[in-house]
């Protein structure tokens, strides 16, 4: 092992090597909870592709793991480090490297900023909507990695809908640079999206060209109050079945708005058993009928209240609650943090089972997420130091995934699979499936060098 921290330091700058327990301390974590972490070997702090490059080609020749980090602000294990292993930091690869507006494109390294890149393709007048609630600290390398979603996706879709091309460092070092910078274009297998939402497992992505839109209008902003979140999901499903084209569909219940309330010292309703948050960007009189007939389908669904933001830092605010509501819960104490979609049209449903699970185990569940697409966010909050909290906490985890299977929904709409929810990705997508995962991680990675142990299991 000493020959490979050789061998790196021969081949990279040295402010792109550690191999100081200290410092490589904090790289052995993404921010979910309850997931192993070994030490790396040492870890790569690298600048450009040159050095992805090298680092992968020496850790392949020697037969060492390697995992791909960006911001580490993931919730699924995917980017903690193994025992001995390389963790190749994409972090100091930040900058944006070309916008284009006509074409509609930016290119960008991995490191980026979701949010940094977002307002410099605004000042071209151009739009980057996948936006996850972490856009401020999460960078684009890893919403590619888990394929992220965020509150605007209702509308505008998830990040693989902007992916045009990628530039990724294979297991052996090779370079591949797969898709295109035309609107349209079907030549061969699509590769990009393979790679995107693979979790490192595959490649590591060094430079991703992605698609824009033409600025959307102002949004006007609206919230809905309702006694419990069962009725919030009615009013959901009434709202997307009268076809109304909203840009932003989130809800947060009594728990969730509390803990936002304290941890921002935010005047948000706490009275209410559930709170929805509706957008629309249609821009002008398009857009106040559409606010308009959401505050009806509301009303005509039991809301208590529906009040409408006066001005554009009105709405802002309110999006700053839901943005930080994660953050606001671990506040609470320890989380486990789901990632559950389901139908729309079973929603309510499922709802209202969250409702009596945190009955029957007598455990604090906030309920939040993006109502639009059925993306919901269930954060388990509890005393880690309690015994029998920690066994009702990881009960509740589990049958949370449970009934989102059970609605015929899906374990992960956007944090991924990392290590958290491997043991469950098998009861999902079934024998079969997994034979064809493996067959493609053996294929790209025939050493299985690549992010082990994350997804699907050797």
């Amino acid at each position: 092992m000493s020959e490979v921290v050789e061998q790196l330091r021969q081949v990279l700058p040295p402010e792109a090597l550690v191999t100081d327990p200290d410092r490589m301390e904090s790289y052995r974590y993404d921010r979910a909870m309850f997931c192993p972490a070994g030490m790396p070997l040492a870890v790569v702090l690298a600048r450009e592709t040159a050095h992805v490059q090298a680092a992968v080609r020496i850790a392949a020749e020697a037969g060492v793991p390697i995992v791909p980090q960006g911001a580490r602000s993931g919730l699924s294990g995917a980017a903690n480090a193994l025992d001995g292993c390389i963790v190749i930091s994409l972090e100091k690869m930040d900058k944006i490297l070309a916008i284009e507006p006509v074409d509609r494109y930016v290119v960008t390294q991995p490191g980026v900023y979701n949010a940094v890149l977002s307002r410099a393709v605004a000042e071209h007048g151009l739009f980057y909507p996948p936006d996850p609630s972490s856009w401020e600290f999460c960078s684009i390398g890893g919403n590619l990695s888990t394929n992220s979603g965020g509150l605007c996706c209702v509308k505008y879709g998830v990040t693989t809908d902007y992916v045009l091309g990628l530039e990724v460092v294979l297991a052996d070092g090779r370079i591949l640079r797969t898709g295109r910078k035309t609107v349209k274009g079907v030549a061969g297998y699509d590769l990009a999206k393979l790679i995107v939402g693979s979790e490192g497992t595959l490649g590591i992505i060094t430079e991703a060209t992605l698609a824009l839109r033409p600025a959307a209008a102002k949004p006007r902003t609206m919230a809905a109050l309702f006694a419990d979140g069962v009725e919030a999901g009615n009013a959901i499903l009434e709202i997307i079945r009268s076809g109304v084209s909203l840009s932003l569909l989130e809800i947060m219940d009594r728990t969730t708005i509390q803990a936002v309330n304290k941890y921002k010292r935010m005047d948000l309703p706490e009275e209410a058993g559930a709170m929805l948050i509706a957008q629309s960007d249609a821009g002008g009189e398009a857009g106040a009928a559409d606010v308009a007939t959401v505050a009806k389908l509301c009303r005509d669904n039991g809301a208590l209240e529906c009040i409408e933001a006066e001005d554009d830092a009105e709405g802002e605010l309110l999006l700053e609650g839901r943005r930080v509501a994660l953050t606001a819960l671990e506040e609470l104490g320890t989380t486990m943090i789901d990632d559950v979609a389901v139908p729309r049209s079973r929603l309510a449903e499922f709802i209202g089972r969250l409702e009596q699970l945190s009955a029957e185990l007598d455990i604090t569940i906030g309920v939040l997420g993006h109502a639009g697409d059925g993306n919901m966010h269930p954060t388990v909050v509890f005393d880690q130091t309690d015994p029998d909290q920690a066994k009702r906490a990881q009960e509740a985890f589990d049958r949370v995934m449970e009934i989102g299977l059970e609605l015929g929904g899906t374990i992960t709409g956007e944090h991924g699979v990392g290590v958290l929810k491997r043991a469950w990705l098998a009861e999902e997508v079934g024998p079969v499936s997994l034979d064809v995962h493996r067959a493609i991680k053996n294929a790209l990675d025939p050493k299985n060098l690549l992010n082990p142990g994350k997804i699907v299991a050797e």
